[in-house]
């Protein structure tokens, strides 16, 4: 049933009873302003009469027959249209309209009353004669007070008989006039298919608040189902990137592997010390395919990172973590903290924990002095609305031409048995964070000075995410503005 038709048949069907609820008041109220009407009439008439009852008792008690029958006439008389009665010890005189003599009259009252007689109503009225123990009463029959609340009566049930499909067809004209515009809006968007089509319906204001918020509203579901739809195939890209990157990527250690089992099963009698070589050597793939496949998980979830995973987080209790935990991995390396305590930023703690320990990694792994031993400096400070994170080392330090490539993927030096994804991790998180990362020269002139800067204030997601999918190029790897894609 179409809404416009609800509506009718709602206000068809109320509207009567509305109607007849107001009638009903009125007769009500028209009956209490005709009955104090009437009650004003009977008390006026009452004043009137009370010297001539007084009269008419006091000729009858003195024994005066003719004076009695004048009084009587002038009472009656002087009544009108209201019936009279007047009732002492030894006298009752009557007339004019009232009911029969078998009807109970009430006893004096501070107001009229209503009596029946058969068929009929009565507003009565008594009132003591003053100077004597007569009562005198007053009728008034209410004959043309139910004739006027009939007439009330029908012209109530004839409004709410005509209400009924006068209101009901002019409730489905006004909500069918209103309505319009959702039409408007249902033929606009029933051909849209999200899953084949990205037209969406445009934002037109129609005047209708109602229509305005469900358009609105469905704006918001498609644009959260092409979201949701972009990442699935992000997600969808990413894990196919997965396999294709550790399949390319572990065949070697894997082959290496599988000759170095072949060696050991061909030749159970091989010297104790060439198969210890040969165990050295397949405990180094093996943790160099443990190591890629970790890099390679992480590279993955940088890619599939939330906004909603993103709030304020204290960078130097993040960089003291990972410093902790680098000399707890290499307790004779020399590293030094230089931290201001305190320094917020928005980001994502796991990812900028990811950051440091890797960068804390590769300082370990390549800055080296020519004695063998690890010196870095860490240094968290704060700049102008950024947040500038330093790492340096003592060792060979990186050559200017290689520097626009080490964030690559899969870049390993020719010394490294890393999995060459460590520094492509720093670019991606500094990249995701709306941030920069550049290599220099330390600041003596020796090792090398990562440096990564990261805004305070944070800001939205990057556009493009597909660190794991491609490669971390040359326009992508020395720096990262914070409003590039």
């Amino acid at each position: 049933m179409r809404l416009s038709t609800r509506v009718g048949l709602a206000v068809g069907c109320t509207v009567p009873l509305l109607v007849l609820a107001c009638g009903w008041l009125l007769l009500d109220l028209v009956a209490r302003d005709l009955h104090r009407a009437e009650d004003q009439q009977l008390r006026a008439r009452a004043a009137a009469l009370a010297p001539d009852a007084r009269s008419l008792l006091r000729a009858s008690e003195n024994g005066r027959p003719k004076a009695a029958d004048t009084r009587e006439r002038k009472l009656f008389s002087a009544a009108l249209d209201v019936g009279v009665r007047v009732v002492g010890p030894d006298a009752d005189f009557s007339g004019g309209p009232q009911p029969g003599p078998a009807v109970t009259l009430p006893p004096r009252a501070a107001g009229p009353v209503t009596v029946r007689d058969g068929g009929r109503s009565w507003r009565v009225l008594a009132r003591p004669v003053r100077g004597t123990t007569a009562t005198l009463w007053v009728f008034s029959p209410d004959t043309a007070d139910r004739t006027r609340l009939r007439l009330v009566r029908r012209r109530v049930l004839l409004t709410a008989i005509l209400a009924a499909p006068l209101s009901g067809l002019l409730a489905w004209g006004l909500a069918a006039g209103a309505g319009a515009p959702l039409r408007r809006l249902t033929r606009r968007t029933a051909g849209l298919d999200p899953r084949t089509s990205s037209a969406r319906p445009a934002d037109r204001r129609t005047g209708v608040t109602e229509v305005d918020e469900l358009a609105a509203t469905l704006r918001t579901v498609l644009a959260r189902y092409d979201e949701q739809a972009a990442r699935t195939a992000e997600a969808l890209d990413t894990a196919r990137s997965f396999s294709a990157a550790a399949a390319h990527e572990l065949r070697t250690p894997l082959m290496s592997m599988g000759t170095n089992l072949d060696i050991l099963a061909d030749h159970p009698g091989l010297p104790a010390s060439e198969r210890a070589e040969v165990v050295d050597d397949l405990r180094r793939e093996h943790a160099r395919l443990l190591g890629l496949l970790v890099m390679l998980r992480e590279l993955g979830r940088g890619d599939l990172v939330e906004a909603e995973a993103f709030r304020p987080v204290d960078l130097a209790d993040v960089a003291e973590a990972a410093v902790a935990e680098a000399r707890r991995r290499d307790p004779d390396a020399g590293i030094v903290l230089d931290t201001a305590p305190g320094l917020i930023v928005h980001g994502w703690e796991p990812g900028l924990r990811l950051l440091l320990d890797n960068l804390l990694g590769n300082a370990l792994a390549h800055g080296r002095d020519t004695r063998g031993r690890a010196w870095v400096r860490v240094g968290v400070n704060a700049t102008a609305e950024q947040a500038l994170v330093t790492v340096d080392d003592h060792g060979p330090g990186v050559p200017p031409d290689a520097r626009s490539r080490i964030f690559e993927r899969f870049r390993r030096g020719p010394e490294s048995a890393g999995s060459g994804l460590g520094l492509t991790l720093v670019a991606q998180q500094a990249a995701l964070h709306r941030g920069s990362v550049t290599v220099t020269d330390g600041p003596d002139g020796v090792g090398a000075r990562f440096a990564v800067r990261l805004p305070s204030d944070g800001g939205g997601l990057p556009g493009r995410r597909d660190w794991l999918i491609g490669t971390a190029g040359a326009d992508r790897s020395q720096s990262f503005p914070k409003d590039a894609p």
